[in-house]
């Protein structure tokens, strides 16, 4: 007599599920989340989060204006770097599949100081980051409301769009895939339709263009303009990492969460280096935006190829971009403070430990995401400028936080770490490891890098000090609460025993 095939496939999830509980369990906890999310959605969520339609469409004018067409290839080598990245990242979560991304991460390798400090810093960016997603949407859809574009209503929007993304993140774990999947759907529509179209009607140059500067940068090295043209790249290959923050929350993670990771840069990658393409071929006038004759030289290309009405329906895919993105910014960074609150680490653990049996979700987490973004976006009623300066740590607080536990994996092998997840990169790991953070820190550089040297010190410097603001906060944080030595789950256990009673017995 044949099996019944629905029976086959019951027992082998019951079997993956309890495999994933054991697993757990064995890191010290038992999750509340239901693993609700597909491969497939888990990696929308990275891809949504990394968002090639967002960074482009944000960054595409000031670094077309700063290098010239070349600026493309910057997008290729962040993006090569951003995988050795990812590459490592992947070890660590097949090795240590915790809700809440780099604050469990750098805890299992390092210690709790630490893993306390890169939690920090890595929480404030993603704050920051929700605030600039829905800050920087707020434009696009009063233009689809036909509202006139103002401070006033920029913010009315924004806080609309954040309200949004937190009614969806509210209501669980599927609507949060189907969630992730719409915006990847939008994703692709806004990436390769909208790039094909352009390349067959409004192509004005060859490939060669990609290959000519147009007197970019002739004020001082090329190199320098092609630095600054790089923050495009380095501001788009993000997200990968809300795969793993979301590891309570996905079947078989050690295998999956991986291959999700790795996929999120080759296709987010792909469809920002083809977007890019396209809207470098189908500028008119180069020059013009180099001189900065030309501020929105998109606006021009997207009416020019799809007519009013036709660029309104574009926006309103560039919309939904902006909507996905800031609702797997807020997912990862409630599953971090959930995270953050479940060992006891930051004030009001109480309530951001606290799970909802209903939603499968940590509402207080959820909540603090959303409010904390809310007070950031009202804030540029206050001065506009002032929401730029606190947006510029953005981008350098997640890589920093990355960073950390790129270095804190590296020095765990050194010590004596071998991964022993479903996902290992054997004889590669030291170099993949070292590239990685040798990747890391000159992008950091390159962020921090003072380029207006009229402007006032604090603004040309205002990357790196807000940097230093952030760190310093934490770090009287710790010294005035200490919450890091407040939970007792394990830590430091990447790192052999052996390894440590050996140093011991040195000392």
């Amino acid at each position: 007599m044949q099996k019944n095939p629905n029976k086959k496939m019951v027992e082998s999830t019951r079997k993956h599920h309890d495999s994933d509980a054991a697993q757990l369990a064995s890191l010290g906890y038992e999750s509340e989340f239901r693993r609700d999310m597909s491969p497939w959605a888990n990696f929308s969520l990275g891809f949504t989060y990394l968002s090639p339609v967002v960074g482009v469409y944000t960054l595409f004018v000031f670094a077309l204006a700063q290098g010239g067409p070349p600026m493309i290839w910057s997008i290729i080598i962040c993006g090569l770097g951003q995988l050795l990245v990812a590459l490592v990242f992947s070890e660590v979560v097949a090795q240590f599949p915790v809700a809440g991304g780099v604050y469990p991460w750098a805890r299992r390798l390092w210690g709790r100081k630490f893993a306390w400090m890169t939690g920090w810093v890595y929480l404030i960016a993603l704050f920051v980051t929700i605030s600039s997603v829905v800050y920087g949407a707020g434009p696009f859809l009063a233009q689809i409301l036909g509202f006139d574009v103002s401070v006033n209503t920029t913010i009315l929007c924004a806080i609309i769009i954040l309200v949004l993304s937190t009614i969806i993140n509210f209501l669980g774990t599927k609507v949060l895939a189907a969630a992730a999947v719409i915006g990847f759907a939008a994703e692709l529509i806004g990436a390769l339709v909208v790039g094909v179209w352009l390349l067959a009607t409004q192509r004005h140059h060859g490939l060669g263009v990609l290959f000519d500067s147009f007197g970019a940068g002739s004020s001082h090295s090329y190199f320098y303009a092609f630095a600054a043209a790089g923050l495009i790249g380095t501001f788009l290959f993000f997200g990968f990492e809300a795969c793993g923050d979301v590891a309570e929350e996905v079947p078989n993670p050690g295998a999956l969460i991986p291959k999700a990771m790795r996929r999120t840069i080759y296709i987010g990658g792909a469809a920002a280096v083809f977007v890019s393409l396209a809207l470098v071929l189908s500028v008119t006038d180069i020059p013009a935006v180099i001189a900065g004759k030309d501020v929105t030289p998109v606006d021009t290309v997207l009416r020019g190829a799809f007519g009013v009405f036709g660029a309104k329906i574009v926006l309103g895919i560039v919309l939904i971009s902006f909507l996905s993105c800031a609702i797997s910014l807020q997912a990862a960074a409630s599953r971090l403070a959930y995270s953050y609150g479940r060992d006891d680490m930051i004030v009001g653990s109480r309530l951001l430990k606290k799970f909802s049996s209903a939603n499968h979700i940590p509402p207080y987490a959820l909540l603090l995401a959303a409010i904390i973004p809310a007070i950031i976006v009202l804030g540029s009623k206050v001065s506009e400028d002032a929401l730029t300066k606190i947006i510029s740590f953005a981008s350098l607080g997640i890589y920093i936080g990355f960073q950390m536990v790129v270095l804190a994996a590296l020095r765990a092998r050194l010590k004596g770490w071998k991964p022993s997840g479903k996902y290992q990169l054997g004889k590669w790991g030291v170099p993949v490891n070292i590239g990685a953070l040798s990747y890391g820190i000159i992008a950091i550089v390159n962020m921090c890098w003072p380029r207006t040297p009229d402007a006032p010190w604090y603004d040309n410097y205002i990357v790196l000090v807000s940097g230093i603001v952030v760190i310093v906060f934490g770090l009287l944080y710790m010294m005035i609460h200490r919450s890091y030595g407040h939970s007792n789950m394990p830590y430091d256990d990447a790192i052999p025993k052996e390894y440590i009673s050996t140093q011991k017995k040195a000392q």
